[in-house]
């Protein structure tokens, strides 16, 4: 067995591998980039090296560098956990030479599997049944068009080397076909250096379900059955669960079957995925294989009671599987969901920034993966995701009560999360009973973020108690400032929220430590009774009733979480004269277009003085391998570029001046 494995990556599956390690006695070696000098994977290694520069392109997708960091920590394996080089044959071919275990599938199985194209000739092989396309060898714009024409809209363009989402364009129609081309190889080039593209039919409402597989060097292969990952946002899963309904016994087994044969034919080792759609008919198509441990391999392991990694490592190590197909007895069911860094009312755009808090949810049946803790950051350089929320139970609906009772309890304040679409997910009464596909989301309208109601009572309280104060954290002046406590007078606080003006007026009550008086917007006063308070965490009592919030308080703002939910109040302020002018609209007085956040310029489509049209889009910036577009706010004349192509931009900075 090993003593000392280096973990080539970051984040959850960094601080999940060490987990793992720790527990088998083995030491841990950390990677890490200038960027991520004080992260939680850092933190918890047994030694860590710096490998580069914030890019990833100069730290962890830099061979070198990973392999003289694992020569100076006498590591005697890597494990790649998932993105960055997991998926590189180079990478494994490297270790070897280097005389150093990669832990995951043989170099030839990787580069056999992770071409697309290729992997769907050796299903078709086998016997697997693929999706109707094209996977032919000639790129240029004339032969795909044609052969998209002959395939019939809609379509899929998907990129050959990818994952993720990466690379991927619907098509609709005939006419929007090169344009579409054209943003998938461009994206795909960026995300994996391969700009190579197939075309697949697309299915209507399917399911995306995928079989997790084990293989040893001994020849032994197995399948640990499925997870459906039918939940997606832009082609990127955001909600994974194991069993499927959609399954009976008799189709688990035959998707088992085709995806222990792909993976035999491939000569397979190690833990990978075979991904498969299944359509109304209940008829399965093979799509591709994940040749790495994926993000949602903890509902696998929920349900079969298997440490994946650790099944991995012994795997690395030369050891036969300990386990037969026959032993392989799912028990329960499990829900993860992903929680990201991500603004709703900005189409989902990464949000950056610190974490003020991050309270994680606990309870029976609660399993968080995370790569952060309050105080760290969400950076512009990679995937926003802040950790995995998984519930387990013993069917379905005990899952789903408790995913929904921890995502109730969940907080994260400082940069704005997916939690609330998350929660609403949960809630959905067409997923409590099952019915998912891969439009899900769309179909249901759950991308649109929901106006939120009147603020709870709860919230302005502990936005004002925390404005002012409360005893239990740093002493209360109106309580010991004598001739100030004695004559009793309410001080008020003024907040506004979704264009809805609030008036708290609050006042300690006589005689009475840490009682206090609050009425809103002139209300009759209700008693509040302030039971803790420590670090952002406010616990507050009205009667026999109790909450818990979390409040961050910045210059121009209090944020506060309560139930799953993140309300941000802005203090009172001056009128805007150009807003009253013209009203509420901003869209029409919106002169400076503003990056979204950080990220390259790939693509300026307009020219200063031209005349452009109201959703035109006038500038293309990628950030985390992802395109954003911006558009104009209006019909105007472009008054001045602020940004060529190429350029690095921060969040917020001026791209674009329109009248």
């Amino acid at each position: 067995m090993f003593n000392t494995i280096l973990i080539a990556n970051r984040g959850e599956i960094a601080v999940r591998i060490m987990a793992t390690c720790r527990e088998m006695g083995i030491r841990t070696v950390a990677v890490y980039s200038e960027a991520d000098r004080q992260a939680r994977h850092v933190r918890e290694a047994d030694e860590a090296y710096c490998i580069g520069a914030a890019p990833a392109t100069q730290s962890y997708l830099r061979i070198d560098a990973i392999l003289e960091a694992a020569r100076a920590a006498g590591a005697e394996a890597i494990h790649p956990g998932y993105g960055f080089l997991s998926e590189n044959a180079e990478f494994a071919e490297a270790c070897e030479r280097a005389g150093i275990v990669f832990i995951g599938p043989p170099a030839e199985a990787m580069r056999l599997m992770g071409s697309k194209i290729a992997a769907k000739e050796l299903a078709q092989r086998v016997g697997a049944p693929t999706v109707p396309g094209y996977n032919g060898a000639e790129q240029d714009d004339q032969t795909l068009q044609r052969e998209a024409e002959r395939i019939g809209f809609p379509l899929l363009i998907k990129a050959s080397a990818g994952g993720g989402g990466k690379g991927m364009r619907i098509v609709e129609s005939a006419e929007e076909f090169l344009p579409r081309l054209a943003g998938a190889r461009r994206e795909a080039l960026a995300a994996f250096g391969d700009g190579t593209v197939f075309l697949e039919k697309l299915l209507v409402r399917p399911r995306h379900i995928e079989i997790q597989v084990l293989g040893d060097r001994h020849g032994n292969l197995i399948h640990l059955g499925e997870r459906e990952c039918s939940i997606q946002r832009r082609h990127q899963k955001i909600v994974e669960e194991s069993p499927s309904v959609a399954l009976t016994p008799e189709l688990r087994a035959e998707m088992g079957a085709a995806a222990v044969r792909i993976a035999k034919a491939a000569g397979y080792i190690n833990a990978g995925t075979l991904e498969f759609m299944l359509d109304e008919e209940q008829r399965f198509y093979f799509l591709e294989m994940n040749t790495r441990l994926q993000v949602e391999h903890p509902v696998t392991e929920l349900v079969t009671g298997l440490d994946l990694v650790r099944h991995q490592i012994l795997i690395a190590a030369g050891e036969p599987l300990a386990i037969t197909q026959e032993q392989i007895e799912p028990r329960g069911h499990a829900i993860e969901v992903r929680l990201y860094a991500e603004d709703p009312a900005q189409n989902f755009l990464p949000s950056t920034g610190t974490l003020a808090l991050f309270a994680e949810p606990t309870g029976p049946g609660i399993r968080v993966d995370s790569g952060v803790s309050s105080g760290d950051d969400i950076s512009q350089y990679y995937d926003p995701m802040i950790a995995k929320l998984i519930a387990y139970g013993e069917n379905r609906a005990a899952a789903l009560a408790r995913l929904r009772t921890a995502l109730e309890r969940c907080a994260v304040l400082g940069v704005t999360t997916n939690l609330p679409l998350l929660s609403t997910i949960s809630k959905n009464q067409a997923f409590q009973q099952g019915q998912t596909h891969t439009g899900f989301l769309d179909e249901q309208g759950l991308l649109e973020p929901a106006p939120q109601a009147a603020l709870p009572f709860p919230v302005l309280a502990a936005a004002a108690l925390s404005e002012i104060e409360q005893p239990i954290t740093k002493g209360n002046p109106w309580q010991t400032q004598g001739p100030w406590r004695l004559r009793d007078e309410w001080r008020e606080l003024s907040y506004q929220h979704e264009e809805q003006d609030y008036r708290v007026s609050l006042r300690p009550a006589l005689q009475q430590p840490n009682v206090w008086d609050i009425a809103v917007n002139g209300d009759e006063p209700r008693s509040i009774t302030a039971l803790a308070g420590y670090d952002t965490l406010v616990v507050i009592r009205s009667g026999a009733q109790q909450e818990r919030l979390y409040v961050d308080c910045q210059r121009d703002a209090i944020s506060v979480a309560y139930r799953g939910q993140v309300y941000t109040l802005q203090r009172r302020q001056p009128p805007d004269i150009e807003h009253a002018l013209h009203g509420s609209s901003s869209a029409h007085t919106q002169k400076a277009l503003k990056a979204p956040m950080a990220g390259t310029i790939i693509k300026v489509q307009i020219e200063e003085g031209a005349t452009v049209k109201a959703n035109q889009v006038l500038v293309i910036l990628t950030a985390m391998k992802m395109e954003h577009s911006i558009i104009a706010p209006y019909e105007g004349r472009v008054q001045r570029i602020h940004c060529k192509e190429g350029s690095v931009v921060t969040g917020g900075s001026i791209l674009v001046e329109m009248e």
